[in-house]
């Protein structure tokens, strides 16, 4: 398996009838020479630091050492906790969450990339509002993350997962696709549903530019990544639904590859473009590094 398609992991995970988190996990314990247990071990260390990440991000009076950024997610919970909710207690509790761990990347905490600081709290906040939610087992997210894994796998051997070479479609979109594929694991699709998911999810936000204002990963970054989880419930909702992609997933991926190659230079990553060209984004670029010259 070397994680050339989704359409790969689809056809195998028929074939063997399997999940394709069980696919992943034979696979690489295989290939890292180690147990299975081990390396289940080893990625709930990593589903351990995406709930540190969501706990840290929401202590009150959080901010950036730039002051950009810090705070939202604390305001998100009390307005979730608070019944304040247009949406409900779900949905506003994961963008809550997708806030809290990117505000934690913003304040040099330490979190997971997945599959990228940018794009951070978006896998998190996905998996672990459901887990809370239908109160799920801990091995059943942990085994999740593989799922998502290998859909991020594909996405970056095909395309990018980097906001520098293909925008923030490369980041949010992966983590929102990644985010979805999981999710429907989880709640039963099957693997037809999984990679449906994936497309919708990257359709949703093809195009996106990577626009960091100050050139830090903060402004638009942490309500990007609640758009994010937002995204993923969205393409997971519609895939359980029984609603198909018209495009496949693969070549979704290619589409997305072929917008970041024709995206100017200003808008991935340089801070050249986008909101940090605004006014706005200018003055608060001079307020973090003083004026430049």
């Amino acid at each position: 398996m070397k994680y050339d398609s989704v359409a790969e992991l689809c056809a195998l995970a028929k074939e063997k009838n399997c999940l394709i988190s069980d696919l992943v996990i034979a696979q690489q314990a295989q290939a890292q020479e180690i147990s299975e247990e081990e390396l289940l071990a080893r990625m709930e260390q990593s589903f351990l630091v995406m709930q540190e990440s969501v706990a840290a991000g929401f202590q009150e009076g959080l901010v950036s050492t730039s002051g950009l950024t810090g705070g939202a997610a604390y305001q998100m919970k009390q307005a979730v906790d608070g019944g304040k909710t247009i949406c409900g207690k779900f949905f506003g509790e994961a963008l809550a969450k997708a806030l809290a761990v990117s505000e934690t990347n913003a304040c040099m905490g330490k979190i997971v990339a997945a599959p990228t600081a940018g794009s951070c709290g978006i896998l998190p906040a996905a998996l672990l509002t459901l887990m809370e939610e239908r109160n799920l087992p801990k091995e059943t997210i942990v085994r999740a993350l593989f799922t998502a894994s290998a859909i991020g796998m594909v996405i970056a051997k095909n395309a990018s997962i980097a906001g520098a070479e293909g925008g923030c479609q490369a980041e949010c979109g992966s983590a929102s696709a990644m985010a979805a594929a999981a999710l429907v694991e989880v709640c039963g699709g099957t693997v037809d549903m999984v990679s449906h998911a994936c497309a919708i999810a990257i359709k949703n936000i093809l195009g996106l530019v990577c626009d960091p204002v100050a050139g830090l990963v903060e402004i638009p970054c942490t309500k990007r990544n609640a758009a994010g989880v937002a995204n993923a419930f969205v393409a997971a909702e519609l895939a359980l639904a029984g609603i198909e992609s018209a495009i496949p997933a693969d070549e979704v991926i290619w589409a997305m590859k072929k917008v970041g190659d024709s995206m100017s230079a200003a808008l991935k990553e340089t801070a050249e473009g986008g909101l940090a060209a605004t006014p706005t984004g200018k003055r608060l670029t001079s307020c973090v590094f003083g004026e430049r010259k």
